[in-house]
């Protein structure tokens, strides 16, 4: 008869207890509530979608229905409160937005970046602080200010509106300069004796930076030396492009310069000018 080790039964319970920790460990899951570690990843047009008990979707991300890919994130009524990406007119261009929860008007933009204009504000509208001077109102036959000032350009397209009043006609013109430059004339128009005509100006910001400081300039002249003219501003603001054709021009940047280090020198090039001092702590200023 083979003989049996003595210690087999204790074997075969050790065997028993690691068959029962294997079972128990290929039935046991993770937590399907949170993510510890990985990522999750949401492609081919898929999106991730958040809402409330109510089925209300509060956030998305992911494809849109317009195409693109984009971020929504809604209020607990359901209105959009803002959204990047998700553009009708121009699904490319990826426009951040933050919208009304005004429930007479849902689809109220209050803050935008521009649709056409990679560099400019859209939304708000920022006003053009141009302010009356002495000669608002003048009789000489010769351009002179009638309203003058500027800031900064946070929107693409200047608009500016005014009403000119002359006695035997005239002429008027708008003019501004970026940087310091020469003034430019961006429009110029004649106004006929005796009646007011109102003009409104629509000037892209060509060649000019976010946030550059541009300076404004209301002129106007009578035909007749002595003769009044008077010049009144309604409008100037700041507003988005309407359309593509209205999309300012980028300026023209220098390349960026290289961050090079300055050289250190080395032995005896570099000059000990420190005193010497004492092993220790010290008082320092």
């Amino acid at each position: 008869m083979a003989a049996v080790p003595q210690d087999l039964l204790d074997r075969i319970r050790a065997l028993e207890r690691q068959v029962r920790d294997l079972t128990g460990r290929a039935q046991m899951r993770p937590a399907l509530s949170q993510i510890v570690h990985g990522t999750i990843v949401v492609g081919e047009g898929g999106q991730f979608i958040a809402q409330t008990p109510e089925g209300t979707p509060t956030f998305a991300v992911g494809q849109t229905t317009e195409g693109d890919w984009g971020i929504w994130l809604g209020r607990a009524d359901g209105s959009q409160a803002l959204t990047v990406g998700d553009d009708f007119n121009e699904p490319t261009q990826q426009m951040v937005r933050m919208w009304s929860r005004d429930k007479a008007a849902p689809n109220r933009v209050l803050v935008m970046d521009d649709a056409h204009s990679d560099r400019f504000l859209g939304r708000p509208w920022i006003p053009i602080q141009l302010h009356p001077t002495a000669r608002q109102s003048s009789t000489q036959n010769t351009y002179e200010q009638a309203w003058w000032g500027g800031g900064p350009a946070f929107n693409p397209v200047a608009r500016i509106t005014v009403s000119t009043y002359a006695n035997a006609g005239g002429q008027v013109r708008i003019r501004m300069n970026a940087l310091g430059a020469e003034p430019t004339t961006v429009e110029e128009w004649t106004v006929a004796a005796g009646s007011w005509a109102t003009r409104t100006v629509l000037v892209p910001m060509h060649g000019i930076e976010y946030m550059e400081h541009v300076t404004w300039s209301v002129d106007h002249r009578s035909n007749t030396a002595g003769q009044n003219i008077e010049t009144r501003l309604q409008t100037a603001t700041g507003r988005n492009t309407a359309n593509a054709s209205e999309a300012p021009r980028p300026p023209s940047r220098p390349a960026a310069a290289q961050n090079t280090p300055a050289s250190v020198p080395s032995g005896a090039e570099q000059a000990d000018t420190a005193p010497a001092r004492e092993p220790g702590l010290h008082l320092t200023d």
